[in-house]
């Protein structure tokens, strides 16, 4: 009996030890939260995973959601970071730390069978609030165009709104609602009719990029401001960041996380601050 008591004394202690080893090594690590834009989403994944990889004890969680939650999140204190693919309203800033990461231009999206390489401004109004219906009406084929959009909470729509549209215009409300970059290319790239907008930094050759107002999409044209489709892409932070939070920004915005801004097509203006 007595024997049986220290066998299990020895279970026990051994049990105790490895649970205090779990939580020695693995129980510390610390967790980001980083919440919004499914178009910055994809680039603070790369910029995460590279960070990562230098620092095995931090967890960096990255989701969508879109940008409006995003900033929700990151004034509600429930992410750590939030980000946004649009310009922040002054009431959105309230509270808030904005981080820049650099411009992202909103390619106008065709069909690759499509005949039509480029638009003007207003006539790209015009498709979208369903002045023009017809490809042949800008130079195409016979053929009805069938728009594609974003869904609400979109910082993509809200600035493809702000630059295209403005405040009077609304977009045809037949248009067909995709609720990411990558589902507006796939509808692209399956309808030889449809036209959509869609994030610069995750552009691929299955759809065609059309030029605006004879200005084509580049890192050149969206660096200098010649491509004037473009928006920001932003992290946000309750108050000023500290710990893990703060160091992690700190490297996103040094050299290390600009080569993978530049990497993943993030362009930084000549004008453009870090912060503000």
């Amino acid at each position: 009996m007595k024997k049986n008591n220290i066998i299990l004394i020895i279970v026990v202690v051994a049990i105790i030890a490895v649970v205090a080893m779990v939580f020695a090594t693995g129980g510390s690590a610390t967790t980001i939260d980083v919440v919004g834009s499914t178009s910055v989403q994809p680039v603070a994944e790369k910029l995460a995973e590279t960070y990562q990889s230098s620092h095995p004890d931090l967890k960096i969680n990255v989701q969508g959601g879109g940008s409006s939650v995003g900033i929700k999140s990151a004034q509600d204190g429930t992410a750590d970071i939030g980000t946004s693919s649009k310009e922040l309203k002054d009431d959105e800033k309230k509270g808030l730390t904005e981080y820049t990461l650099g411009q992202d231009g909103i390619v106008i999206a065709v069909n690759n069978n499509n005949s039509v390489s480029g638009l003007t401004t207003e006539q790209l109004k015009d498709i979208y609030s369903g002045k023009i219906t017809n490809w042949n009406e800008v130079g195409g084929s016979d053929a009805p165009i069938h728009l594609i959009t974003r869904e609400d909470g979109s910082g993509t729509l809200d600035a493809f709104e702000a630059i295209v549209m403005g405040k009077d215009t609304k977009i045809k409300s037949d248009a067909i609602v995709q609720s990411s970059t990558e589902a507006v290319k796939q509808s692209v790239k399956q309808d030889p009719d449809a036209i959509g907008f869609v994030s610069y930094a995750h552009m691929s050759d299955d759809v065609k990029a059309l030029t605006i107002g004879g200005v084509a999409p580049s890192d050149v044209t969206i660096g200098d401001g010649s491509y004037e489709l473009q928006r920001p892409f932003i992290f946000l932070v309750k108050g000023t960041p500290t710990g893990d939070v703060k160091e992690f920004i700190d490297w996103v915005m040094s050299s290390e996380g600009t080569k993978v801004l530049n990497d993943e097509k993030i362009v930084k203006s000549s004008n453009q601050s870090s912060s503000s």
